[in-house]
């Protein structure tokens, strides 16, 4: 059984009021300039590190390597 039945009926204006409180986020972006061009990327997130070519080589969390990719 999935979870407790309920114990009373929740009348429909209940269950939109409480509905309409979730709302969707634009994230939150950190705007830096690497090699000549303006990035966005998520503050507190590790970076992905590419060469010339696009080829993704590592990840990067505040100028040090953290995993490869």
């Amino acid at each position: 059984m999935a979870g407790n039945p309920p114990k009373r009926k929740v009348s429909r204006s209940n269950t939109r009021s409480r509905r309409a409180q979730w709302k969707a986020e634009a994230p939150a972006l950190v705007k830096t300039v690497e090699n000549g061009k303006v990035v966005y990327s998520r503050p507190h997130h590790a970076k992905v590190v590419t060469d010339s070519q696009g080829t993704e080589l590592f990840l990067e969390y505040k100028g040090r390597k953290v995993a490869d990719v």
